[in-house]
């Protein structure tokens, strides 16, 4: 796996490549933990390269979601394959989180 982070119009973009899963959930999890301690409450995962996510990668935006609630903070997923879409309907977290079709129009809705 691979996350690639960039700042756009005061989001923090993390773009993520490969797979999320057991072994590689952990190291997503300390990349968006840089950042919100960074002082970045607006994420938005970009998931356009994104194979898989295991339920060690569904806690991890849970876990996220629960730290990024305060007034003014975002937290969204865009450009989601059909397969992790699936993965991520199947949970019940589609209503849980907020996902977008592309970057721009996250970015836009915030």
């Amino acid at each position: 796996m691979e996350i690639i982070p960039a700042i756009r119009d005061g989001t923090t973009v993390l773009s993520i490549s490969g797979r999320i899963d057991t072994v590689t959930a952990p190291v997503l999890e300390q990349a968006i933990n840089r950042e919100i301690e960074g002082g970045h409450r607006k994420v938005l995962l970009d998931f356009s390269a994104v194979s898989y996510i295991s339920s060690g990668g569904l806690r991890v935006l849970l876990a996220t979601a629960k730290k990024l609630k305060a007034p003014g903070d975002r937290f969204g997923l865009c450009c989601l394959s059909a397969e992790v879409l699936k993965i991520l309907r199947l949970a019940g977290f589609t209503s849980i989180f907020s996902i977008y079709p592309s970057e721009g129009e996250a970015r836009a809705g915030w």
